[in-house]
């Protein structure tokens, strides 16, 4: 089996440990990607930490973007050579996957969050021959190399650069799909964001794109607010006032048309669906984890839709070279939001981020 570099959990909260782990060939269905880098995202640390599984010993990682290595026998959309983008998995056989709607895939958090293939087997191990928990998010970009699923894999065109890509495979998309996909605004329309990190400046990008008017911004950091300024945000609050909700309302003249909560806290998934206006939609893409709960004024839903989105119900293999040809053209500057770490340095990038020092950490292997 080959081998590779990798950050692998040993236990609950970390830290992640630089080792060199086993790689199994692909089977039939399955790609071999050398991966050139990879986002660290939040979900990342939720795994660390074990709000979210799988359990360690686990290889994590789920933004990957590298060229493949080998192809099993029965692929057919990629060859060996081509620059892709790794993507969340999906069955592509339930009622979801075959409407277009493989990011609602009614397996998908058994496919993405389990740590093994669905037949239960893992291609990874420890230099031991141990093994691993991986095919997280269909890929466990934190080693080198990753066996992922034909479905999980994006073909990306050769001139685009793949260090910076990664994040495409699920923040950015997150975000720019909630927009383009999900709300679907109309040129000149209003739209407010809370939560400037990563996928909320993705919305943000994606709402220039589409022509919002007014484009607004909620966080807690002024340097965020500062670079969603310019990513073609028209406005920024801060989301310490108590009054947030109000503000926005009255400057916006009675609210706003559609808003997105990125944080996925219930005070930030009330204040969206607060400041809509009548016949607003509000989409739903953070996560602060399990088993909170909501509560909204009733009378705030008549008029009114809530839509909770995971991974910006996009078809990854349509979005994200959609997103590629947007920001080779200047539109849509994701660089803006990278700092590039090594891979033996994912323990600072993992730092960096809960610190909110960084927007989006990119590890290079």
């Amino acid at each position: 089996m080959p081998s590779s570099r990798a950050a692998v959990l040993r236990a609950e909260g970390g830290p992640f440990e630089i080792e060199d782990v086993l790689i199994e060939p692909p089977r039939p269905t399955e790609v071999l990607v050398r991966v050139v880098a990879t986002g660290l995202c939040h979900t990342d640390l939720l795994a660390r930490d074990q709000v979210l599984p799988p359990g360690p010993p686990a290889v994590l990682g789920h933004e990957g973007s590298g060229v493949v290595e080998a192809v099993g026998a029965g692929v057919r959309s990629v060859a060996v050579g081509d620059p892709v983008v790794l993507a969340p998995a999906s069955c592509g056989r339930c009622v979801n996957c075959l409407g277009a709607h493989p990011m609602q895939c009614r397996t998908f958090l058994g496919l993405n969050l389990r740590g093994r293939r669905p037949d239960g087997s893992t291609a990874y191990r420890g230099a031991d021959g141990t093994e691993l928990g991986g095919h997280f998010f269909g890929q466990s970009s934190f080693s080198g190399l990753v066996v992922a699923d034909e479905r999980s894999v994006v073909r990306v065109r050769p001139d685009a650069p793949l260090d910076l890509l990664g994040p495409l495979g699920c923040g950015l998309q997150t975000g720019a799909g909630a927009v383009f996909n999900v709300l679907e605004p109309r040129p000149a329309s209003s739209i407010a964001v809370f939560g400037a990190g990563a996928v909320g400046l993705a919305a943000v990008m994606a709402a220039a794109v589409a022509g919002c008017r007014d484009i607004v911004v909620v966080d807690l950091h002024p340097g965020r607010l500062a670079l969603a300024a310019e990513l073609g945000a028209t406005a920024g609050y801060d989301a310490a006032d108590d009054d947030v909700v109000k503000q926005i309302t009255e400057a916006t003249g009675g609210g706003v048309d559609h808003a997105v909560d990125a944080v996925g806290l219930p005070q930030t998934v009330r204040s969206a669906v607060d400041v809509l206006n009548v016949g607003g939609s509000a989409a739903v893409v953070g996560s602060a984890g399990t088993g909170r709960e909501v509560s909204l004024d009733i009378s705030r839903l008549f008029g009114r839709t809530v839509t909770g989105v995971v991974e910006g119900d996009s078809v990854p293999g349509i979005l994200i070279p959609q997103l590629v040809d947007l920001f080779l053209a200047g539109r849509f500057p994701l660089d803006k939001l990278i700092t590039r770490y090594g891979l033996a340095q994912v323990n600072e990038a993992a730092a960096d981020a809960a610190a909110g020092r960084v927007v989006k950490p990119v590890l290079t292997h």
